[in-house]
């Protein structure tokens, strides 16, 4: 195979930080190379720099692409096609190399060899919400000027390219996620690349619709015949896309080779909880009795979604809420959480030696035990355009000397499973310069800082990748074992729910079936409750 992408010594650093640090790498013609790493592994830096739209202060070291050129109209084609004829003028095709470090950026080579690179991201559709589907398509061809008579058989043929003819007339804001980045492929595919660079393209679909999505992606690769570089927290996405794989953590190659060698390597090292040590709870610090909440409903007349249970929870325990939807679990959590007021029976809480009735308004009554509760609801957001240390802080109405507040936030994020260096180096970053475990450990943090006795977490793991859910599995258990704090999770990810929660409570229609240690009432789950759970998470999210 033909050398296409030569890296030498690659080094970038941000604010005195190396981000990546001495990459070596060859990609060959027409390989599928799978990049597989953690959050904030350099990933996607690397495929910033590797893209070649943007400027980087410093750098050092080279990205070579090895290419060959028309000498007629300069056209940007493989390396192989050097010595062949140019399909646009019959002129030979002469090899060239540019060095994407060292080319200025408004270099016309640069730009000439920009033309051919496809890009996918993670969240970023860059689509025209309001126009249909094929008028996207048809856009993305006016872009580089061939929008000629025959544009829209050209933008038909594509759609049926990524299998999206039969939403061709929809409007784009009303796809779902896995239509939209098919959209997104099509419009990258009217460059006719060379190579695409699929950076965590599925990261935030389902399972089902990433499978989708990749085939899609697979597909397009071998027709177009280019090169693709995939990133991805998943080490089966790595495994089963990739002819070649590479391991990358904290801007270092760990390994590179077989994609099942390099999987198996990576979940070896970062693809477990460590084992809980014991921990000795304290006494009930939650006590519910007869509790039900009844409401009626147009669609479905009187309806129990919670039906008569009981139950404690103890201090220092972490306690799971399971079932599949409708079960009853998110509106016993709130409940707990003093957002909604049961219809019959009684939920207290412990403050001190002194029991508080949470069906009792006022500031003496509900009011302060709810000042110790903290909650994180599963469609957690940070303040967009504060930094850490402000959503940690005057954000959330916490009144600090600014020194003072410094330290807790730090504190608090050691506590949420930061290390001491990577809590100050993120207090002055934006959320969207973290990953997203990052996030959810800072948004986790934004709880803790108040300091409460009893935390709520409804679904904390979403569709998170595996490496992500272990990072936030961790967070909990250090966080627990740090503060002592009682933690209630409700969850439909049986697999998270069994490393994390000590006890939990199987719900269904309303009522507790079963509660007990963690894997006795997980193993009372049937098949279908099983299948259902993990439906369930993505219905949710939808």
């Amino acid at each position: 195979m033909t050398l296409f992408i030569e890296i030498k010594d690659l080094r970038i650093g941000f604010d005195g930080i190396d981000v990546l640090k001495n990459i070596n790498l060859e990609i060959k013609e027409g390989e599928i190379l799978g990049i597989l790493g953690k959050s904030s592994a350099g990933k996607s830096i690397l495929m910033h720099v590797l893209r070649g739209v943007e400027t980087f202060d410093d750098i050092s070291g080279s990205v070579i692409y090895h290419l060959s050129r028309c000498a007629g109209c300069g056209f940007i084609d493989l390396p192989s096609k050097a010595g062949s004829a140019c399909p646009r003028c019959k002129e030979k095709f002469e090899k060239i190399e540019a060095d994407f470090v060292n080319l200025p950026i408004h270099d016309p080579l640069r730009k000439d060899i920009t033309r051919r690179i496809a890009i996918m991201l993670q969240r970023t559709f860059a689509l025209y919400g309001d126009e249909r589907v094929i008028v996207n398509v048809m856009n993305a061809l006016q872009e580089i000027g061939e929008l000629g008579p025959n544009a829209i058989n050209k933008a038909a043929d594509l759609l049926d390219q990524v299998n999206l003819s039969n939403r061709m007339m929809h409007i784009a804001r009303e796809l779902s996620g896995g239509e939209k980045q098919r959209v997104v492929l099509a419009r990258q595919l009217v460059k006719n690349p060379i190579v695409l660079l699929a950076d965590e393209p599925t990261g935030t679909l389902d399972p089902k619709t990433a499978k989708i999505v990749h085939e899609t992606i697979l597909r397009a690769t071998r027709n177009f015949k280019m090169s693709l570089i995939i990133t991805s927290h998943w080490p089966k996405v790595i495994e089963e896309l990739s002819d070649r794989a590479l391991w990358l953590d904290e801007g270092r190659i760990v390994k590179i080779g077989d994609p099942a060698e390099i999987a198996a390597a990576f979940m070896k090292e970062v693809g477990k909880v460590e084992e809980q040590e014991k921990v000795e709870v304290g006494k009930t610090i939650i006590r519910a009795r007869e509790l039900k909440m009844t409401y009626f409903s147009l669609d479905r007349g009187i309806v129990r979604a919670v039906n008569d249970i009981s139950f404690d929870i103890n201090e220092g325990e972490i306690f799971g809420l399971i079932g599949v939807s409708g079960a009853g679990k998110t509106t016993t959590s709130k409940i707990i959480s003093g957002l909604l007021k049961p219809t019959g029976g009684s939920i207290e809480v412990r403050i001190g030696d002194e029991w508080i009735d949470l069906t009792q308004f006022g500031p003496d009554k509900k009011g302060r035990a709810t000042r110790y509760i903290g909650i994180l609801h599963q469609e957690y957001s940070l303040y967009p355009h504060r930094t850490v240390i402000d959503n940690l802080t005057e954000s959330i109405g916490l009144d600090l000397p600014f020194e003072l507040g410094e330290r807790k936030a730090i504190q608090t994020l050691m506590t949420a499973g930061f290390t001491e260096k990577k809590g100050q180096e993120i207090l002055g970053k934006m959320p969207d310069e973290l990953s997203e475990g990052e996030r959810h450990r800072v948004a986790m943090a934004q709880v803790l800082i108040k300091e409460p006795r009893i935390l709520v977490f409804d679904e904390p793991t979403g569709t998170m990748d595996p490496v992500t859910k272990i990072e936030v599995a961790k967070s909990i258990l250090h966080a627990r074992k740090e503060l002592g704090e009682t933690f209630v999770i409700v969850s439909h990810d049986m697999d998270f729910v069994a490393h994390v929660c000590d006890r939990a409570a199987l719900m269904r229609l309303g009522k507790i079936v079963d509660i007990g240690d963690t894997d006795a009432v997980l193993s009372k789950l049937s098949e279908k409750e099983r299948e259902e759970a993990l439906e369930g998470i993505v219905k949710e999210l939808k």
